[in-house]
């Protein structure tokens, strides 16, 4: 049996591992029919009671571990199957095969469960991680941004910069060195646009969601003052001539970060906080998830807000 997830984790239950510990292909097939066991790959189970505690990149680790080590050669864990490994945080990405790259004169090839990408890997452009080779950060980054949309490259390459795995500058010379590469403009675009400072997925959305409606480039992580210079607040984006700020409630900074009864406490502050700004004259404007999706109404209000001293 082996994993390369934490031990809190399911643990990935290999055939040939099951029979060393002395069970038999006939009670292998009893755990999958009964449900104890369900099948990841062929060959390769978990039991089924971690299914819950399964994330979708929990589900492509396992994939990892399974896979890599029965292709022949050695293949480098790349694409979205590195940006995993690393721990970079994917959105509405598929995750359903493993992504490798091969030097040539290997072609690419494209089956079931494996993409095999081929091109030239210089020395830095691959780490050893948990003793298997996965393309760098930089690399990855890249590779990432040059086959998804803008906002899903987007969201990873904030990601990588805002976890220090890589620096806009590292970013700008891996798209020169892939410049003749299907999807490097599309990477470049992504790269120029990126920003360590988006705190979230959720920031990194809104920041693409600000971008396409048309609207001026924020100020991030925006500190405001009142006339004394006494402080009233962070805001996540900011408009500071226009005293507009904009705010992602993703309700993900107060999930686990509070107790049950310590979070009534935490919500009141935050209004404080907000009628504080509002009574020093700023404009605060808020979204949610869904208004990612649909951002119609909420680039109105940035708009009509930003016009209210026209």
């Amino acid at each position: 049996m082996t994993t390369s997830l934490p031990p809190d984790r399911p643990r990935l239950i290999l055939r040939a591992g099951a029979l060393a510990a002395g069970y038999n292909d006939d009670e292998i097939r009893r755990l999958r029919r009964n449900g104890q066991w369900t099948s990841a790959v062929r060959g390769a189970y978990f039991e089924t009671s971690a299914l819950p505690r399964l994330t979708a990149a929990d589900r492509h680790r396992l994939l990892v571990e399974t896979l890599v080590p029965r292709l022949a050669g050695e293949p480098v864990v790349s694409h979205l199957s590195a940006a995993v490994l690393h721990g970079l945080p994917l959105w509405r990405t598929h995750l359903s095969e493993v992504h490798v790259t091969r030097s040539p004169p290997v072609n690419a090839h494209r089956g079931s469960r494996v993409h095999s990408h081929m091109s030239v890997l210089e020395p830095d452009d691959v780490v050893v991680l948990r003793h298997r080779l996965v393309t760098s950060p930089t690399r990855t980054v890249v590779d990432v941004a040059r086959i998804v949309p803008f906002e899903q490259g987007v969201v990873i390459a904030d990601a990588a910069l805002r976890m220090g795995l890589t620096t806009l500058e590292q970013l700008g010379e891996q798209v020169k060195r892939c410049r003749r590469m299907p999807g490097a403009r599309a990477a470049g675009r992504v790269i120029a646009f990126a920003d360590g400072r988006s705190e979230s997925v959720g920031e990194s959305r809104s920041r693409v969601m600000l971008h396409h409606g048309g609207l001026p480039a924020p100020e991030l992580q925006m500190t405001v003052s009142d006339a004394d210079g006494a402080f009233l607040g962070r805001a996540d984006f900011g408009y500071r001539r226009r005293k507009v700020l904009g705010e992602f409630d993703g309700k993900v900074k107060y999930k686990g970060a509070f107790r049950a009864e310590d979070l009534g406490d935490t919500v009141f502050r935050e209004k404080q906080r907000e009628d504080a700004l509002r009574g020093a004259g700023w404009a605060v404007v808020r979204w949610i998830w869904a208004d990612l999706d649909d951002p119609t109404a909420v680039v109105y209000r940035l708009r009509r807000a930003l016009g209210r001293a026209d």
